[in-house]
């Protein structure tokens, strides 16, 4: 009776134990899928920065190009564009000789009027004008160019307002918003629900640090990547934009990548 006993004992000890191990199992595996789901969920939009105001914006198969401009090899190794953007006419923007070199045949072109007009022929599926506010819907991704323009009186020669496009785009439930060049202009500061914002700032042809601070404080976008950043004397001081995004606001996210290598 006491030799059963025991048996039975130690046999409800193992099946207790294994019940339990299989539980932290499933528990572990259930904490791993979520992890990956949330992980999988924040990295939806990649951003590749080739230089200065040059990127690569990818969701799930979808390539973009924004200002691509430093010639072929600059994109060695990169997937064709699908869509290509141009905020303005500008050789850090715009450059026909690169644009050129680069097979077009599955790609739309986005861009203001101003960079039509100065447009070579290409062998583009598509070339679309956007104007400032105009929207489209190419299914995968929603476009809506904003305007671009500098404030300063002594640097509105350098980009008057109607003439360049900064760029909202909406992939999935993201939204992306890319400046162009501008100052801290109240059709950014009126932005809504930006997950993503890429922030120019350099003087003497965007605008400081602060009034970049400023405006990114005001429209609150979830994470904030500075580009265009060297100017005249220089680059821009990062750490100081950090600074001031951090003390007024901990919840946005100031990520800085390696446009300059």
């Amino acid at each position: 009776m006491t030799a059963a006993l025991t048996i039975a004992s130690i046999f409800t000890l193992f099946l207790f134990n294994c019940k339990g191990s299989l539980e932290k199992n499933v528990e572990t595996a259930s904490k791993t899928e979520n992890d990956l789901q949330e992980a999988t969920k924040s990295e939806a939009i990649g951003i590749i920065p080739i230089h200065h105001a040059t990127l690569i914006l990818t969701y799930k198969n979808t390539v973009i190009y924004v200002d691509p401009v430093g010639g072929i090899d600059a994109f060695s190794g990169q997937k064709k564009p699908d869509y290509i953007l141009i905020t303005d006419i500008h050789g850090d923007h715009f450059d026909p000789t690169t644009l050129k070199s680069m097979v077009l045949d599955s790609t739309l072109l986005i861009l203001p009027q101003a960079v039509k007009d100065k447009l070579p022929t290409l062998n583009a599926k598509k070339v679309i004008v956007m104007k400032n506010e105009e929207k489209r819907d190419f299914g995968i991704l929603s476009i809506e160019a904003i305007a671009m323009y500098n404030l300063r009186a002594e640097a509105i020669k350098y980009h008057e307002k109607g003439r360049g496009n900064g760029y909202v785009l909406t992939l999935g439930d993201e939204r992306v918003y890319i400046s162009g060049d501008t100052e801290d202009i109240s059709e950014m500061r009126a932005l809504k629900d930006i997950d993503i914002a890429l922030i120019c700032m350099n003087l003497p042809y965007t605008m400081t640090v602060v009034r970049a601070a400023s405006a990114v404080l005001e429209f609150k976008p979830k994470k904030v990547y500075p580009y265009h950043y060297k100017g005249e004397n220089g680059m821009s001081d990062i750490e100081y934009f950090k600074s001031l995004i951090s003390k007024e606001n901990s919840k946005i996210k100031v990520v800085q990548l390696d446009w300059y290598k």
